[in-house]
């Protein structure tokens, strides 16, 4: 197989080039940041482009026969507000555009379960899509949107399949992605409480990464995939990454709208100064309001996916994280 991996220096990106290559595979990694390529096995071949750019693809794609494309942009920021809808929709458009011209061949896009839920009372499926209030949220709406323009591919005829990972947590988080702070934060000390009734579906990312494998090799065209791995409080999960590191775990159950508003308070007191809150984000607290529990029965029974322990994949992304970032203290998360 001769792959094109867009987004290959991101975090699930680095570890489906490393997948691929553990495969046998020729890999072609492309990124627009110039040091991925230092993160990179050196069987993969690193590419210097951008997903906007079409004449990049096009060189990038000569005689690949799979596409894994993971170029996107993860932040309840505002001010990533644009950025998002550049690279995870445009992006997203260039690309299709670019790889179903000429020979056939199979692409895997990237999409996340936010583009299947949460939903209220009970588990979300592939079945489900996010409310109009969930979709208020910049990274949540690019990412239905992006994936709606592969889904479009593959009913007129691309060979196109979906996958939507849950939570990953694991080693390489370094930008890091809002969940890799999360754990951060809570392995730094800087978490002192957790919002009341969340709840996350946890997944190592190198099951993510073979999930990734298992679509190309077995997904049906035009359909989506969860790639998760389990439902936990999220007490729960501050509890394993502070055991994992030797902390005491945050003891403060805060109320969902006592968080939100706080987050308002935030935001209003700092937007003035241009800035954003590092720990109470509006938008990353708008995200938590229900429940993030997820069924990923369908990749289970159709691709063969097994995820492991999701305990494990934290203990292991909890030390990782401390050895990136060193110690540090703080408020809420």
């Amino acid at each position: 197989m001769r792959a094109l991996v867009t987004g290959a220096g991101g975090f699930i990106g680095g570890h489906v080039v490393r997948a691929l290559v553990a495969a046998g595979a020729e890999v072609r990694a492309l990124d627009r940041d110039p040091t991925a390529a230092d993160r990179l096995p050196g069987a993969a071949e690193p590419i210097l482009g951008d997903v906007l750019d079409p004449f990049a693809l096009r060189r990038a794609l000569q005689d690949a026969d799979a596409v894994f494309h993971l170029a996107a942009v993860y932040s309840f920021r505002r001010a990533d507000a644009a950025l998002m809808r550049l690279v995870n929709v445009e992006g997203t458009r260039t690309l299709l555009q670019e790889a179903l011209r000429g020979r056939r061949r199979r692409i895997v896009h990237t999409s996340s379960c936010a583009t299947c839920g949460p939903v209220a009372g009970r588990q979300a499926t592939e079945d489900d899509l996010p409310s109009a209030r969930e979709l208020r949220v910049p990274y949540r709406l690019t990412k239905l949107q992006g994936e709606r323009l592969a889904m479009a591919a593959a009913r007129e005829g691309g060979d196109v399949v979906v996958t939507c990972p849950t939570a990953p947590v694991g080693p390489g988080d370094r930008g890091p992605t809002p969940t890799g702070k999360m754990v951060a934060d809570v392995a730094r000390g800087r978490a002192r409480g957790y919002l009341a009734k969340s709840a996350l579906n946890v997944v190592g990312v190198a099951d993510v990464a073979a999930g990734h494998l298992l679509a190309f090799e077995r997904g049906r065209a035009g359909e989506r995939y969860l790639l998760g791995g389990e439902n936990l409080a999220i007490s729960e999960v501050f509890s394993i990454i502070s055991a994992a590191v030797g902390r005491a775990a945050p003891r403060l159950p805060v109320p969902w709208s006592v968080a939100c508003a706080a987050a308002h308070i935030a935001q209003a007191a700092l937007r003035p100064l241009g800035r954003e809150p590092e720990l109470l984000l509006l938008d990353e607290v708008r995200s938590g309001r229900l429940p993030h529990l997820f069924d990923d029965r369908r990749a289970r029974a159709q691709l063969g996916y097994s995820p492991a322990s999701a305990r494990a994949a934290l203990q292991v992304a909890a030390l990782a994280a401390l050895e990136e970032t060193g110690p540090g203290a703080g408020g809420l998360t």
